[in-house]
């Protein structure tokens, strides 16, 4: 299963779900223990790994964070090789002044943004399965 590499259909169907909970990118040295059970997400950069985590589970692990956010899953299993989406609803809530922060899984694109800019950012990105 390859995914939807139509942009018109993945903006018609990408279907947000805003999940439970309060998330935040962490920076970890190489050699840092934490549970892979507890990580969402993690990426090894030069200057150490970042994890993305509940915020419950760096608050417990006393890790630093500066941003808390929301996370977002378009529902629609993008194609890895899908031309414009991320450009399209960056586009979109960058209008609104809305960051984000974007992973890229192999079936869904994952959005993170200011917890306070959720119910906002939810109202963009369905904007695009109303026209």
């Amino acid at each position: 299963m390859s995914g939807e590499k139509n942009l018109a259909i993945l903006l018609k169907t990408m279907k947000p779900h805003l999940n439970e909970g309060e998330y935040v990118f962490c920076s970890v040295p190489n050699d840092a223990s934490v549970s892979f059970k507890d990580i969402l997400f993690h990426f090894r950069e030069e200057e150490g790994i970042t994890l993305v985590l509940k915020k419950q589970i760096a608050d417990e692990l006393r890790l630093d964070y500066s941003y808390v956010a929301s996370w977002i899953t378009l529902t629609v299993h993008s194609s890895l090789e899908a031309v414009g989406l991320t450009a399209a609803f960056s586009t979109a809530l960058g209008k609104e002044n809305i960051s984000c922060n974007v992973v890229a899984a192999y079936y869904h694109d994952h959005i993170f943004v200011d917890k306070k800019d959720a119910e906002k950012a939810m109202t963009v990105l369905n904007r695009f399965s109303e026209d």
